[in-house]
């Protein structure tokens, strides 16, 4: 006896890096995948396809999230950034530069979600969110800018791993940017 097969095929409208783009894909793809097989953006990176390394990271409605966990089914008309969205070759993102110029990456496989990571993360502590480590003080008020200590931007980076152990260079940078210090 012959099984018939339930078609599960969708379409998706998404703005990917200021683009407008529809992917017709299986309910089940999840954003990584569509990003890189259905549409060519090989910046997000799959590390371990469980949601425990961060490498593919990338901002969905200027948040973080992995998208490795995330089904692409359920983005309709959602805006995607991905490391490629924060600059170009010629004009990298004040980010992108701060890594580079303190060398903050080694294979550099990790760093396109490192880079979206910390983007977002700069956005929640100037938007006053709390982390674990975050003061009670900055949550006395919740208008106040949180201060970006070396301890609170460890915190909110701990989902990013580096197997090349550039966090100290990765710290450096990011601090850089949360205090203008990039681009000189």
């Amino acid at each position: 006896m012959e099984q018939q097969r339930a078609d599960t095929s969708v379409r998706t409208a998404l703005r990917v890096n200021e683009h407008s783009v529809e992917v017709e894909h299986d309910a089940r793809v999840t954003l990584l995948d569509a990003l890189r097989d259905h549409l060519g953006v090989t910046s997000v990176k799959k590390g371990c396809d469980h949601g425990q390394c961060g490498a593919c990271t990338v901002l969905l409605d200027g948040r973080r999230v992995l998208s490795c966990l995330t089904l692409t089914a359920s983005l309709q008309d959602a805006q995607v950034t991905t490391a490629e969205g924060l600059g170009t070759p010629d004009d990298l993102g004040d980010l992108q530069q701060a890594f580079v110029d303190r060398d903050a990456l080694q294979c550099g496989y990790c760093t396109p979600g490192q880079v979206c990571s910390a983007q977002a993360m700069l956005t929640e502590a100037a938007e006053g969110m709390p982390s674990h480590v975050t003061t009670a003080q900055a949550l006395a008020d919740p208008e106040a800018a949180v201060e970006l200590s070396d301890e609170e931007i460890r915190e909110r980076m701990s989902g990013n791993l580096c197997r090349c152990g550039a966090y100290v260079n990765i710290l450096a940078a990011i601090r850089d940017t949360a205090t203008g210090r990039a681009r000189g």
